[in-house]
């Protein structure tokens, strides 16, 4: 069993823990990612690995509830333990060599972005992060990215917090402002993908995606992470996450995503009528 050890409600639809999983703290890298279940009931789910102590043994999730499965997950408390956390898995994200990269993450995507952003700093990286949200309400991980950050841009869509305006923006006005990045890597919405990718492509940066966004089963399986990269056929799970942002067909992900929105739906009502038989016993 994996004990939560913490629990920090990020705001309301965002939930930060910390897990007791002394093997997986130790090998986990940024951009890996571990298969959970709450219960032997439950679904099988992966999530990014946020963050890592191996010295505590602990793993840090962070996963924004959108379905019956991280709506009960976010019901646990801090000394409940989950079912099953196996991990890592996933092919860690490539940081060798990089001297000044851009980091680049949107709504919940900045939770992978992050552990991707410290390891860089870490190894004398000069980072530049650029995070969007669409409010002020919604904003997580501010101070984490501004520890590792030599410059960080805030946007937000409203300009309730930081800049009004979105990703690309900041990013552009920082290209074009004389900053030459070897690399940018992008974490976040597909269609937010889709448009730093487009903009990078203009000045012929670089540029990494996750696709972490787009993974159901996680093992390879399912095909429901099927995507075409350069006109193959690869896989999220297996193949990546991480691909090169130029050759993803991210048109044809956004609508294979879709398809399961029906499905996710019905899923969360009938959890949702579960909870209101439950308290009404």
């Amino acid at each position: 069993m994996y004990r939560i050890i913490k629990k920090t409600v990020l705001n309301p639809t965002v939930v930060r823990m910390d897990i007791e999983a002394p093997l997986v703290a130790k090998k986990a890298q940024a951009g890996q990612f571990i298969i959970l279940r709450t219960d032997e009931n439950g679904e099988r789910i992966p999530l990014t690995v946020a963050d890592t102590d191996p010295g505590q043994g602990t793993v840090t999730i962070i996963f924004q509830k959108a379905g019956a499965t991280t709506d009960r997950l976010a019901e646990m408390e801090e000394g409940d333990s989950l079912c099953d956390f196996a991990g890592p898995l996933g092919r860690p994200t490539e940081t060798e060599g990089l001297k000044k990269a851009a980091i680049v993450g949107g709504g919940v995507g900045c939770a992978i972005a992050y552990p991707v952003a410290k390891k860089l700093y870490e190894q004398g990286c000069e980072v530049h992060a650029v995070v969007g949200f669409r409010n002020r309400d919604l904003v997580i991980l501010e101070d984490d990215f501004r520890a590792v950050s030599h410059k960080m841009k805030l946007m937000t869509d409203d300009g309730s917090y930081g800049e009004k305006g979105l990703v690309t923006d900041a990013l552009r006005a920082l290209i074009e402002s004389g900053e030459k990045y070897d690399e940018v890597i992008v974490i976040g919405p597909l269609m937010m993908m889709k448009f730093v990718c487009a903009l990078t492509k203009e000045y012929g940066i670089r540029t990494t995606v996750s696709m972490n966004p787009i993974m159901i089963d996680g093992t390879g399986m399912c095909g429901g992470c099927r995507l075409t990269v350069g006109g193959k056929t690869k896989f999220a799970c297996v193949d990546g996450p991480d691909f090169d942002g130029h050759q993803v067909d991210f048109d044809e992900a956004m609508k294979r995503g879709g398809m399961y929105r029906e499905f996710e739906r019905h899923a969360r009502e009938a959890n949702c009528n579960l909870l209101t038989k439950k308290e009404a016993e």
